[in-house]
C-alpha cells in the first residue's frame, strides 16, 4: 500500500488557520470516496493552480488537485470533481439525453456562430462532456489555435484522452474567475453550459474575466438554460433543476447581460433560444 500523501487542507470553519491532514491516493480510494461528506475542506497541492499543458501531455488524475472552488466541490463533487464521476458521464449519448437530444444542436450553434473555419486565437472557458471540444478543435483553421481552461486536472486530463495528439489545442489548469490571460489576448470566447452551475458572485467573475480576455471587436458566446415559454416544462424541470443544479434557476429570472460588468461597452448583444426556450445562445460583440 502506498503511504498516503501529506496535503494541505484549508477549511472555512478553521477561519483561516492550516492543517494538515493524511489523505490516501486516490487509487487507493476508488469509489470509497464517493462516501466522503460532500462539504470538503479546499486543497492545496504543489506549488500553484496554474499549469500550461498540451493536448498530448500527461496529466495527473486526482481526486483533487489545485484549489477546487468550495460552490463546485459541495454541489458537483458527484459530476466532475471524482474520477469515477468523470468516467460515468462522459458519454456523448448520456449529454444528448440530459439536454433532451439537443446536443448536437446546441453545440453546431456555437460553433457555428464562429464560422465553419474559426481563425486566430480562440479561447474555451471549461471543460465539456462530449465530443463538444473535439468538433471545436476540429474547426480550427491552419496556424489558428485553440485554449481551454478548467479548475480540475481530472476533466483537463478527461479531455486530453479525447483530443488527437494533433489538434492544436493548448489546456491550462486555471479558474475561470481568474484566467491569468492579459487583456484583449483572444478573438473569439465562447462559455457553453458553466454559467448555471455558478453561484451568482463567481458567474459575474466569470463573465467579467471572459470580457477582459476578449479582443475588440471580438465575440463572447454563451450556451445555457434558459427560461422555457411553456409552464408544463417550468412546473416540471425547475424542482428537478434547483435539486440537481442549485444555481441554475438563476438563469431563469435573470438575463446573462445582467451579469455583465458594469460600464463595459458592448456593440451587440444577440440572443437566441432553442427547444420551447429552455435553452439559449447569447453572442455578445465588442
Amino acid at each position: 500500500m502506498k503511504t498516503p500523501s501529506r496535503l494541505k487542507v484549508e477549511h472555512p470553519e478553521y477561519a483561516g488557520t492550516r492543517k494538515d491532514v493524511a489523505l490516501k491516493d486516490p487509487e487507493e480510494l476508488g469509489d470509497m470516496a464517493l462516501l466522503l461528506p460532500k462539504k470538503q475542506a479546499t486543497v492545496s497541492i504543489g506549488q500553484g493552480t496554474r499549469s500550461r499543458l498540451t493536448a498530448n501531455s500527461g496529466l495527473p488524475q486526482p481526486i483533487w488537485s489545485g484549489t477546487v472552488p468550495s460552490y463546485l466541490q459541495d454541489n458537483y463533487w458527484w459530476a466532475y470533481v471524482h474520477p469515477a464521476a468523470v468516467r460515468f458521464w462522459e458519454r456523448q449519448w448520456l449529454v444528448n439525453c440530459i439536454l433532451f437530444g439537443n446536443l448536437v444542436k446546441l453545440r453546431d450553434a456555437a460553433l457555428d456562430e464562429l464560422g465553419q473555419s474559426i481563425t486566430g486565437r480562440t479561447l474555451q472557458v471549461a471543460c465539456v462532456y462530449g465530443d463538444f471540444s473535439v468538433r471545436f478543435a476540429e474547426r480550427i483553421a491552419p496556424g489558428s489555435t485553440l485554449d481551454v481552461v478548467d479548475v480540475l486536472p481530472v476533466q483537463l486530463n478527461n479531455l486530453r484522452s479525447k483530443l488527437p495528439a494533433s489538434s492544436p489545442v493548448t489546456l491550462h489548469h486555471s479558474d475561470s474567475t481568474a484566467l491569468g490571460f492579459s487583456d484583449a489576448t483572444f478573438d473569439q470566447v465562447v462559455v457553453f453550459f458553466l454559467l448555471h452551475e455558478q453561484p451568482d458572485g463567481v458567474r459575474q467573475d466569470t463573465l467579467r474575466e471572459a470580457l477582459r480576455v476578449t479582443m475588440p471587436g471580438g465575440k463572447l458566446v454563451v450556451v445555457d438554460y434558459h427560461r422555457p415559454r411553456w409552464n408544463s416544462m417550468r412546473v416540471l424541470f425547475e424542482p428537478i433543476l434547483r435539486f440537481l443544479e442549485p444555481f441554475a434557476p438563476d438563469l431563469w429570472h435573470h438575463q446573462i447581460s445582467e451579469w455583465l460588468p458594469k460600464g463595459v461597452q458592448v456593440k451587440e448583444i444577440r440572443k437566441q433560444t432553442f427547444f420551447g426556450g429552455l435553452y439559449q445562445k447569447v453572442t455578445i460583440t465588442l
